[in-house]
C-alpha cells in the first residue's frame, strides 16, 4: 500500500469514529472533520500539499457525493459516463470516448453510489427489478442495469446536458444545421406543424427537441410527458411537466406514458411534447395529433426518415390491432414533418434530412425531401464537409397561412 493510499484508510477510520450517526451532519461539518484528520495526519507522515488537497476532495467525494463519479459530474467536457462494473469505467469527453483512470474500490461501494442516485429520483432498482431509467438533481439522465441481467454489473449509464440548454444558436455556431433551414423550422412549429425527430442512439434528438421548443410562443400552454425529465423548456409560462413512475415494493403501481398522454388531454394542453416514443404509446401520441393538438413535438430511434414511418407502424401495432392501411392514414394524417439527425464519424452531430409527409396513396406513406445533407469530403483533420441543401419545397402550406406565415 503507497504512503497516499494508507494515509487515506488511516482518515477515513478517523472520521467514521468521529462523526455521530444519529443525527444529521451538513457538508460544512464534514468538511471541517476532514481538516482536522489531514492537518493531524500530515504531522505522522510527509504529504504534499496537493496529495492533501485531493486526500480531502476524495474522501469528502466517497462520503458526501458519489465518490470517483463526482469528478466526472463536474467537469462540464463530460457528456457520458459507462461504469462497467466496479473496475471498468469510460467517458465521453469532447466526442472522445476513453477509459477513466479511477475505479470504485469495490462492487458494494458502486451499489451503494446506485441505490443513492435511484432513490433520490424516487426509483426501486434490485435483483427482482434489475433495471431503472432515473436522473440526478442536475438533470442528468441515468440507467443502471444490476445482476442476473448484466453479467458484469452493477452497470451504471450517466448521460450529461449542459447547464444551460443549447439553443439553435449553439446549433447554427457548430454546424448541425443551416440558418435557411433553421427559419424554415421556426415557421413550422410556431404554425403548429407536427413534428417527429428520428434518429440513432447519441445523435442529438432531445438536444434539437429543446431548441425546437424555443421557438413555441411563450402564451401558449404545453405539456411535457417524459420516461426521466431531460427536457429543459425555458420562457414559457404555463408550463406542465409528467414523468412516468414505475412499480414499487409498497403496492404503486406503475403510470406508463400511455396514461399520461391520455391524461394530458384533459388538461387543456395547446401542445403536447413526448420526449421520447418507444412503444405502444405511439397510437396515443398519433391520435392526439390527429384530434387537434397541432404543434406536438416527440422523437424516437430510427436510422432514416423512412424508417421511422416504419417503426411507428410496428409500435402502434404492439399498442393496437389495427389494419395497416388504417395505421398508415393515421400516421399520414397526424405527422407533419420528420427531421432526421445523424451523428457522423467526426463526432459531429448534423440534421441530415428534413421529409414532408405528404399523404396516404396506394397502400402507402406519401414523403418528399425538403432538405438533404450533401457531404463534400474530408478536411486535412478528417472532420467532414458538407451542408443541408434545400431539395424541394413544403406542399401543404395551409397551417402556415392560418398563421399568418409566408
Amino acid at each position: 500500500m503507497s504512503r497516499y493510499e494508507e494515509a487515506k484508510t488511516r482518515v477515513r477510520a478517523h472520521l467514521m469514529q468521529r462523526m455521530d450517526l444519529t443525527r444529521d451532519i451538513d457538508d460544512q461539518e464534514i468538511q471541517d472533520m476532514l481538516d482536522e484528520e489531514i492537518v493531524l495526519i500530515g504531522r505522522c507522515g510527509y504529504l504534499s500539499l496537493a496529495e492533501k488537497k485531493r486526500l480531502g476532495r476524495e474522501l469528502f467525494y466517497a462520503i458526501r457525493k458519489l465518490d470517483i463519479l463526482q469528478e466526472l459530474l463536474e467537469d462540464e467536457a463530460v457528456t457520458e459516463i459507462m461504469v462497467n462494473g466496479p473496475q471498468s469505467i469510460f467517458i465521453e469527453k469532447d466526442g472522445i470516448i476513453s477509459k477513466f483512470h479511477h475505479q470504485f474500490e469495490s462492487r458494494e461501494k458502486l451499489e451503494d453510489i446506485i441505490q443513492q442516485i435511484v432513490a433520490k429520483a424516487n426509483r426501486v432498482v434490485n435483483e427482482s427489478c434489475p433495471i431503472v431509467d432515473a436522473r440526478l438533481q442536475n438533470g442528468a439522465r441515468v440507467n443502471v442495469v444490476l445482476s442476473p441481467v448484466a453479467l458484469n454489473g452493477p452497470i451504471l449509464t450517466i448521460r450529461r446536458f449542459p447547464k444551460s440548454p443549447i439553443d439553435m444558436e449553439k446549433l447554427l455556431s457548430l454546424g448541425s444545421v443551416t440558418k435557411e433551414a433553421a427559419d424554415f423550422l421556426k415557421k413550422l412549429v410556431r404554425s403548429c406543424y407536427n413534428i417527429f425527430i428520428s434518429g440513432g442512439t447519441g445523435s442529438g434528438k432531445t438536444t434539437f427537441l429543446n431548441a425546437l421548443s424555443g421557438y413555441i410562443p411563450p402564451a401558449e400552454r404545453v405539456i411535457t410527458i417524459e420516461d426521466s425529465a431531460e427536457l429543459q423548456l425555458r420562457g414559457i409560462d404555463n408550463l406542465v411537466r409528467l414523468e412516468t413512475r414505475n412499480a414499487n415494493i409498497e403496492g404503486c403501481r406503475p403510470v406508463t406514458i400511455r396514461e399520461l398522454i391520455r391524461t394530458s388531454l384533459r388538461m387543456r394542453p395547446d401542445r403536447i411534447i413526448v420526449g421520447e416514443v418507444r412503444g405502444s404509446e405511439a397510437i396515443d401520441m398519433i391520435q392526439a395529433m390527429n384530434t387537434g393538438h397541432d404543434g406536438s413535438l416527440s422523437t424516437g430511434h430510427a436510422n432514416s426518415a423512412s424508417d421511422m414511418l416504419y417503426r411507428l407502424e410496428t409500435m402502434i401495432l404492439m399498442g393496437m390491432e389495427l389494419p395497416l392501411p388504417a395505421i398508415r392514414r393515421q400516421i399520414a394524417s397526424g405527422v407533419d414533418i420528420i427531421i432526421h439527425l445523424g451523428r457522423m464519424r467526426d463526432h459531429t452531430r448534423r440534421v441530415l434530412e428534413i421529409v414532408e409527409i405528404l399523404g396516404y396513396e396506394g397502400g402507402e406513406i406519401r414523403t418528399a425531401s425538403l432538405y438533404e445533407f450533401v457531404s463534400q469530403g474530408e478536411d486535412e483533420n478528417g472532420h467532414i464537409i458538407g451542408t443541408l441543401v434545400k431539395s424541394g419545397d413544403l406542399t401543404h402550406t395551409e397551417k402556415l397561412k392560418l398563421a399568418g406565415m409566408e
